[in-house]
């Protein structure tokens, strides 16, 4: 007897594969349908919509073909779901681990990124590429593909951290930046010379620096040195206007020849 050749086998199924099927039945709590697996597959009436159903029959008939995602296999059932599941899910995204989405909405501080997950993932400015951005705009635009790492994940606030650049290479320290500058001919004097005076007076001897307190012993002697210089011209200023006083005087009260 030959064996019936299906699809696949359920071991090969994953889950989040899609399938297409035919309502077999549908009860009160959900519907069989046949994805031409040797298990049934069944799906439960909470995973018709994303809104709440109150009967099968508003959304299923039997007959009626449908698209559905697998959610577990059982040993005796395939689970199935109608809405269609997130490319990831919380506890799928992991700190590092490489993600490719598209460029959704740019704002000031950074760009939002569709990854297929419960909510988009933000890239801050800082993290598009190496080098500094004022805007994110200069770099991405809505609709772009992107590929990201995933810096951090905050399942309790529903955030998603990315960075673009971490995928990027790391650019070379300095690029050649001195062949755009200007040729100099060797008779122009460098615009900074600093380094040159400090390889110069490194060649010369330099006198040790004196301290403040000979600084000021210093002074203190070269004031005290004007002083009596000053007063050693005053004091010989004073002795002769004294000598040419008592000579006047003599040459009046002496009598002459």
């Amino acid at each position: 007897m030959d064996t019936i050749k299906t699809p696949a086998s359920e071991n090969a199924i994953q889950s989040k594969t899609k399938l297409t099927g035919k309502v077999i039945k549908t009860t009160l709590a959900g519907a069989i349908v046949d994805v031409g697996q040797n298990l049934p597959g069944v799906i439960h009436i909470s995973q018709l919509k994303a809104e709440s159903v109150n009967r099968v029959e508003d959304v299923l008939q039997i007959g009626q073909e449908v698209e559905v995602w697998v959610r577990r296999v059982k040993d005796d059932r395939i689970e199935l779901t109608m809405i269609e599941p997130m490319g990831l899910e919380w506890r799928e995204i992991k700190n590092d681990m490489i993600v490719k989405g598209k460029v959704t909405r740019l704002e000031s501080y950074g760009a939002f990124i569709e990854i297929g997950a419960e909510r988009p993932g933000l890239v801050h400015v800082s993290e598009i590429t190496h080098g500094f951005v004022k805007s994110p705009g200069e770099i991405l635009h809505e609709g772009d593909e992107v590929e990201a790492m995933v810096l951090e994940v905050n399942r309790r606030k529903k955030q998603i951290r990315l960075s673009i650049k971490a995928t990027q290479p790391q650019p070379e320290e300095n690029p050649v930046e001195m062949k755009s500058e200007p040729r100099r001919t060797q008779s122009r004097k460098p615009k900074n010379t600093s380094f040159i005076d400090e390889a110069i007076a490194s060649t010369e001897p330099s006198e040790p620096e004196r301290t403040v307190f000979e600084i000021a012993w210093q002074q203190a002697l070269d004031r005290a040195e004007s002083k009596k210089s000053q007063k050693t011209r005053k004091t010989k200023n004073a002795d002769k206007d004294q000598e040419d006083l008592l000579n006047r005087t003599l040459e009046t009260r002496l009598p002459t020849g």
